[in-house]
């Protein structure tokens, strides 16, 4: 076991980065963040920011030389810099895990490998490849960029093979999968937390519902059956232990109207919809983060009442600053601001949970905020 006194590092700066270092700090742990970023929100609570580049090797080695345990705050850190630190000090989750979930031709082909099901998908590494693509498919598709997308930026619907065409170009060139629009019912996310020993414990299920590919809102417990809340939660412990993960890892779903569940896709990380779990759960999926990168077992995932999370983005600053009151004068309402210096129309830039009795008075809670607001 690592204890608290010991030195923690993360690889990455932004609000993830930042929340792990504060509950790291609360558990009495020093942390150390290297991110580019000379405003990175984690590295200006850090008892010490590196700011270089994450292949800087002279960085790599200081941050491994000083902590006892390094962990990362999002998925697309050089695998290849992660196997640096791994000869200097234990690093969880590994740099294997991060290089499954890093590329989506990687992660949907590993998906099948191992039995799980995703929506019927063609790797496109260059354009030659989209005749074939496209003739095992059925319209409409979507042409998703293999690495670096997020919030439904790099991605292009589908509906011939001149526009398969035209939107290869419009992403760059660069490797691809085509991947058949599937018909929604709803998507849920599991947040789980495994340790080293293979003991695993399953946040309650989140019902995710997206404004313009961004995540908007989270909704816990979702609005599924029970039998399908067991399901989806088997599935992410089994991937997580095909894995042989250590970590936190989140785990997205497409639920289709005929009951069809499909992994979207996974994250080798806290995930924003496991915000609610800051407020709502007794151990956060923070602290969880700290706890088995540490050998710790992992904490109480229960939740202590309904909640749901809504995201703020940088939109709501467009008229000045927004008018946090209306959140902060609800009894049952939580506020979490990243500290980033700049606002822009769709960057996450806080959320805020509401607990309340049932989802459906939170939701009430969350409407009431978003009139007074206007978002």
């Amino acid at each position: 076991m690592i204890l608290p006194g010991a030195t923690l590092g993360v690889l990455g700066g932004g609000q993830l980065g930042r929340m792990f270092t504060l509950a790291a700090i609360t558990m009495g742990y020093r942390v150390v963040v290297l991110d580019p970023d000379p405003h990175s929100p984690a590295g200006h609570i850090a008892d010490q920011h590196i700011q270089a580049s994450y292949r800087d090797h002279a960085a790599l080695q200081m941050l491994g030389d000083e902590c006892n345990a390094i962990t990362t705050e999002f998925e697309n850190v050089p695998a290849d810099s992660m196997e640096f630190l791994e000869q200097l000090c234990q690093v969880r989750p590994n740099a294997e895990a991060a290089r499954i979930a890093q590329d989506r031709i990687r992660e949907k082909t590993w998906l099948q490998e191992i039995g799980l099901p995703t929506a019927p998908f063609a790797p496109v590494y260059e354009a030659n490849d989209l005749d074939d693509a496209l003739s095992g498919l059925a319209t409409p598709l979507l042409l998703k960029t293999a690495s670096m997308g997020y919030d439904g930026k790099g991605q292009v619907k589908v509906t011939s093979l001149d526009d398969a065409y035209a939107a290869f170009s419009t992403l760059g060139d660069t490797p691809c999968v085509l991947e058949k629009m599937v018909e929604l019912e709803r998507e849920v996310s599991v947040i789980l937390a495994r340790g080293a020993d293979g003991h695993t414990v399953v946040y309650p299920v989140g019902e995710n519902r997206h404004r313009n590919g961004i995540l908007d809102t989270t909704i816990v417990p979702a609005m599924i059956t029970d039998e399908m809340s067991a399901e989806v939660t088997g599935m992410a412990t089994r991937l997580a232990d095909a894995m042989d993960y250590c970590g936190v890892l989140a785990v997205e779903f497409f639920c289709t109207p005929d009951g069809e569940l499909l992994i979207n896709e996974i994250a080798t990380r806290p995930h924003n919809s496991g915000h609610y779990t800051v407020d709502a759960c007794a151990t956060s999926q923070f602290e969880q983060q700290v706890r088995v990168m540490c050998g710790l077992p992992p904490g109480d995932v229960s939740l202590h009442s309904p909640v749901v999370m809504t995201n703020l983005l940088g939109d709501i600053w467009a008229g000045g600053e927004p008018a946090w009151e209306t959140i902060l004068r609800q009894p049952r309402a939580r506020l979490h601001l990243y500290g980033k210096r700049e606002a822009r129309a769709g960057r996450k830039m806080g959320h805020f949970n509401c607990l309340a009795a049932s989802t459906d008075a939170a939701l009430g809670i969350v409407a009431g905020i978003r009139e007074t607001m206007g978002f």
